[in-house]
């Protein structure tokens, strides 16, 4: 029987790197609103484990679910899809 991966993917933002092997990604997303049909964009914060602190505020993440690996974090970088333009 062929494994599927069941993990929840999501793709954000750094937008901090300050904690040791533990990045901040905020995730958006565009929601309809239900009375007024307007489209917002809706955005949450997520811990995410960065075991090697590669991972550098700004770059563009996929993070996956995985077991709790402290009070807040639950989360791991799966992967860099684009890296932040330097300053």
């Amino acid at each position: 029987m062929a494994e599927t991966n069941l993990k929840r993917t999501l793709t954000g933002t750094v937008v901090s790197d300050k904690m040791d092997k533990t990045v901040t990604v905020l995730v958006e997303r565009k929601v309809k609103h239900p009375l007024l049909g307007k489209i917002l964009r809706v955005s949450k914060k997520y811990h995410a484990h960065d075991e090697n602190n590669e991972f550098r505020q700004g770059d563009l993440v996929t993070i996956e679910e995985c077991r709790p690996l402290a009070k807040t974090k639950a989360w791991r970088v799966a992967k860099l899809v684009e890296k932040a333009q330097a300053a």
